[in-house]
């Protein structure tokens, strides 16, 4: 073997069996963004199907409000808050955000007018301000049930029709978007904060003044922490996949062996930054603030924790530029669309320039000591 590669691959070993005895190293890499994906997932992996806290005050004694009411109650639209009888309390409620609305049947609600053959009625919606968009939503949706009530007394011609058709092309649920998110975070964790919390560690333990007596060179170390890292990378995001696959149904339409050679890009893109950091920075008090000022932009700008297409123009123009906006981007379209390696070529380009332009700078600034 190589003298060369063995050095590099003996150092591989010692990183790596460093990692798994630092249960702190542990906790971050693995736990840590295992509760963001625990925490998350739970709040956009929920049912898609529309509710509302509704209050339903019935003051009519008819069979047909009872009926409704009744309806009502079984209904998975409307969650109704049998506890509440008056519009006082309904008030209070809806004060306090604990409910949407409150549906009014008034008295004559349901009653067959005289001269009619049909029961008729005006159910009256309530709500605050800071819920009128539920109000105005549930409004078109009883709207749209007293239609269907109506048409079976009724029979009404209906010239204009909606024809509903779906389309075979895939979209991205919320969950998507933020899973390939979580992975970027996941990515800056183990690329930045590790070599930027062990370096310093080292020069201080005097450990990396003495490996630049030995023969070992800079890109050596440098190449033996890259396979190293991205070794515990993919171990620490196949564990993500796993569980977001079993508890949250995460569904991966693209191909994994595409997928783990595109995340150990991104890994060792992200990597040189924690490199340049951590072997430019002399202590901690060095390496941290300036990590932050760097992390923090990528994590909120780069479509961590939501999509882009939210944020305004120009600064979706301008977080383009950002070294983890394309591994993000790809590990969506690879993931969710089925995209291959050949069809996400500009992200792979960003990466590789990226990549040449942050170990340039990585091996220029690293110091021993």
């Amino acid at each position: 073997m190589n003298k060369s590669f063995y050095t590099v691959m003996t150092f591989v070993k010692i990183n790596t069996r460093r990692f798994f005895r630092d249960k702190l190293a542990l906790f971050f890499t693995i736990g840590f963004p295992l509760i963001f994906l625990f925490v998350f997932g739970g709040l956009n992996s929920g049912s898609s199907d529309v509710s509302f806290k509704v209050a339903l005050i019935n003051e009519s004694t008819t069979t047909f409000a009872k009926d409704f009411v009744q309806k009502s109650n079984d209904s998975k639209v409307l969650k109704v808050d049998s506890k509440i009888t008056t519009l006082d309390e309904a008030k209070a409620k809806m004060s306090q955000s604990q409910l949407d609305a409150a549906i009014i049947l008034p008295k004559d609600f349901g009653q067959i007018q005289s001269g009619a053959k049909t029961p008729s009625g005006q159910a009256k919606i309530v709500y605050t301000q800071n819920n009128q968009q539920s109000g105005q939503a549930l409004s078109s949706i009883l709207d749209a049930e007293f239609k269907g009530i109506n048409s079976q007394f009724v029979k009404n011609e209906t010239p204009f029709r909606v024809k509903s058709e779906q389309l075979n092309e895939r979209s991205l649920s919320a969950f998507d978007y933020t899973f390939a998110g979580l992975l970027g975070f996941a990515i800056i964790g183990m690329g930045i904060f590790g070599p930027v919390n062990v370096f310093p560690e080292l020069k201080k333990m005097g450990i990396l003044r003495r490996l630049s007596t030995t023969p070992l060179k800079v890109w050596q170390y440098f190449l033996s922490t890259m396979i190293g890292q991205a070794i515990i990378g993919l171990i620490s995001l196949a564990i993500m996949f796993a569980v977001a696959i079993s508890v949250f149904h995460l569904h991966v339409v693209g191909n994994y062996f595409e997928l783990a050679i595109f995340l150990v890009l991104g890994i060792i893109t992200i990597l040189g930054i924690g490199l340049a950091l951590g072997g430019w920075a002399k202590n901690e008090r060095q390496a941290a603030p300036l990590s932050n000022i760097i992390v923090f932009p990528m994590m909120f700008l780069s479509g961590t924790f939501f999509p882009r297409f939210l944020m305004p123009e120009w600064l979706q123009n301008l977080s383009a530029f950002l070294p983890l906006t394309p591994i993000i981007d790809g590990i969506r379209l690879i993931a969710t669309e089925g995209k291959h390696l050949i069809d996400i070529l500009p992200q792979l380009g960003e990466i590789g320039i990226w990549m040449i332009v942050i170990y340039a700078i990585a091996f220029k600034v690293f110091r021993w000591e």
